[in-house]
C-alpha cells in the first residue's frame, strides 16, 4: 500500500479527551507504519479544561523524536508526526476543521473523531477503496453493508436514524450516513468544498458532502463500525438536534 507521494494527515478536534487521546494516537501511528504510509496527525483542541493539551505534548514529545532521532529515516518521513493546534475555546466542529486543515501538509486529509468511536483498523480499506477509481472522498457508513453501531441506547440510534432519514428525505444525498463523520477527502477537495460550507456545528458534516456532491465530487462508502466512546460524556444534546433540523432545510433551501 506504499506510495511515494501520498501523505496522510489526520484532522483530530478534541475537547476533554484527555485519557482517550493516547489511544487513538497509538493506534493511528501503529496502522500507518504497518500500512508502509506517510502520516500526521493534527490535534484542534478547544482550551480543554481536564489536561488534553498536556497529553497532546507528552505525545509530541514520544512520537517526534523518536522519528527525529532515527538517522535512517529519510527526511519527509522525520518531520512533525504529531502537532498540536490549540485555539481559546469551544468555537465549533467546523472551524476546528478550518483551523487544523492551514496546517496539514498531506495531499489526503481523514477527519474523525478522537473519542475513540472511530477505529482506525478501517483506514487502509477506506485507502485502498480512494485508490481503486480516484474517489474525491470516501465516507465512512454505519448504514450500509457490514457497518453498525455498538454501545448506544434505543433513543441515541433512532435520533442517528431518523436524522439520516430526515436528510435523505429532503436533500437525497445519495449516501447511506450523511450525519458520518470518519472520511477521508483529497485535501483540494475539502478545501474547495469547506470554503462554501457556512455551518460551524454539528451540521457541518451533512453540508459538506451535499455541497460535495453538488459540485460533483465522486464519493464512495466504506462500511464501518461505531462504538460509543470509551472515556467522557457525549457531547450530542437537544440543541445540537434543533440545530442540526435547522440546517437540513437550510441546505434544502440553498443547494
Amino acid at each position: 500500500m506504499a506510495s511515494s507521494n501520498k501523505k496522510y494527515t489526520v484532522l483530530l478536534p478534541t475537547y476533554n479527551e484527555r485519557r482517550n487521546l493516547p489511544i487513538i494516537v497509538h493506534l493511528l501511528a501503529s496502522t500507518f507504519t504497518t500500512a508502509n504510509l506517510e502520516w500526521e496527525i493534527i490535534i484542534v483542541d478547544d482550551a480543554s479544561p481536564d489536561g488534553t493539551q498536556t497529553i497532546a505534548n507528552q505525545l509530541i514529545k514520544a512520537y517526534n523524536t523518536t522519528t527525529t532521532n532515527n538517522p535512517q529515516k529519510s527526511k519527509s518521513s522525520s518531520g512533525e508526526r504529531i502537532k498540536l493546534k490549540p485555539r481559546a475555546g469551544k468555537l465549533g466542529l467546523g472551524t476546528a476543521y478550518v483551523h487544523g486543515l492551514q496546517f496539514a501538509t498531506g495531499n489526503f486529509v481523514i477527519i474523525m473523531d478522537a473519542d475513540f468511536s472511530h477505529h482506525p483498523k478501517f483506514l487502509p480499506t477506506m485507502i485502498r477503496k480512494q485508490a481503486e477509481a480516484d474517489y474525491d472522498i470516501v465516507t465512512g457508513t454505519r448504514y450500509a453493508g457490514a457497518g453498525g453501531v455498538y454501545g448506544w441506547d434505543l433513543k441515541r440510534k433512532l435520533v442517528s436514524r431518523g436524522a439520516n432519514l430526515v436528510a435523505d428525505t429532503v436533500l437525497r444525498p445519495g449516501v447511506s450516513d450523511l450525519t458520518g463523520s470518519f472520511r477521508l477527502y483529497k485535501r483540494e477537495v475539502l478545501e474547495k468544498v469547506i470554503r462554501a460550507t457556512e455551518s460551524k456545528g454539528y451540521s457541518f458534516q451533512m453540508e459538506l458532502m451535499v455541497r460535495a456532491k453538488a459540485m460533483g465530487c465522486r464519493v464512495a462508502e466504506v462500511p464501518i463500525t461505531f462504538v460509543d466512546r470509551v472515556f467522557g460524556e457525549s457531547k450530542l444534546g437537544g440543541e445540537e438536534i434543533a440545530e442540526y433540523l435547522r440546517g437540513v432545510f437550510g441546505l434544502w433551501y440553498k443547494v
